[in-house]
């Protein structure tokens, strides 16, 4: 009960700094179902593109991340970075077939107030974030124009959409 009470911190924390890109012609869901006991914690829809973001809240710890696992203090490796690309994954075939067109979905991790974050590639195939830098990608453009945001974040919030995910 408490690791779950700890990651709702995180996605509240990584919540209130999504709130900055409102004003910059992007959209923010939270907790995105996915069938049958699954869900996406933020998705991001805007002129940079669209993302899945994975919340960790692992404060006050060491993170390494790798293409397939992280570990927390050197400890076991867990499959998060998988998850977060089969997310995506989800999102970009529900969002393309509801769509028309071809939607791209980018994962990323994103931790809440980690000690450190070292990262086993420069090239990672999930981009890494902390609460802190996330804002980073709200003057991210030239991806979806403002029509196309719109049509995707009319799909992504309606809940139909997803019980086939």
């Amino acid at each position: 009960m408490e690791s779950w009470r700890k990651g709702l911190e995180g996605e509240r924390k990584v919540g209130k700094e999504l709130r900055r890109f409102l004003g910059h012609g992007w959209q923010v869901l939270h907790s995105v179902p996915l069938p049958p006991k699954h869900d996406i914690d933020h998705l991001l829809i805007g002129p940079g593109g669209v993302f899945t973001l994975n919340t960790k809240n692992f404060r006050g710890r060491s993170v390494w991340v790798g293409d397939d696992v992280i570990k927390v203090d050197h400890g076991p490796g867990y499959p998060i970075p998988r998850k977060a690309r089969r997310e995506s994954e989800r999102a970009a075939k529900v969002l393309s077939a509801h769509c028309g067109f071809s939607v791209a979905v980018n994962p990323l991790l994103v931790f809440v107030q980690p000690a450190a974050v070292e990262l086993a590639s420069p090239q990672q195939k999930v981009r890494v974030y902390d609460e802190r830098t996330l804002a980073a990608l709200a003057h991210v453009n030239g991806v979806l124009d403002a029509r196309q945001v719109e049509q995707i974040y009319a799909v992504a919030r309606h809940r139909q959409a997803w019980k086939g995910a």
